[in-house]
């Protein structure tokens, strides 16, 4: 079964960084694709940054030159980091991980319908 926990969530002021850390764990397959999504009240669920099995990377727009994603394997499991720098009170969300049965397809994977597993998210609040 494929788990996803994430952490890391917290309050900062605008400038500020954060780290996300969600481990995954599963006794299913390796995955080879997985991201970090974010949503507000009442939106929809939007991709922040993508990484595959060979650490290519796709992010979007709206976090590029401020957040990298990275990953780290241990075992069975893995760790998927979220490195946040240069907050804005835009960024404030909850943030999730996620990971599917497929490979990533560069910015197509940016979307929620290319995964399967959540995490049940952490929030990140940023204030001006």
């Amino acid at each position: 079964q494929m788990k996803l926990v994430e952490s890391g969530g917290a309050s900062v002021q605008a400038g500020g960084s954060l780290r996300l850390s969600c481990i995954i764990s599963n006794n299913i397959y390796r995955p080879h694709c997985m991201g970090w999504f974010r949503q507000t009240l009442g939106d929809e669920r939007e991709g922040v940054a993508t990484i595959d099995s060979g650490e290519s990377t796709a992010y979007a727009d709206f976090v590029k030159g401020r957040f990298t994603i990275s990953r780290h394997d241990f075992g069975n499991d893995l760790e998927l980091i979220l490195q946040m720098s240069g907050l804005k009170p835009d960024d404030t969300a909850t943030y999730f991980c996620t990971t599917g049965p497929g490979f990533c397809a560069g910015a197509k994977s940016l979307s929620a319908h290319w995964y399967r597993w959540w995490g049940q998210g952490t929030q990140v609040t940023v204030s001006s």
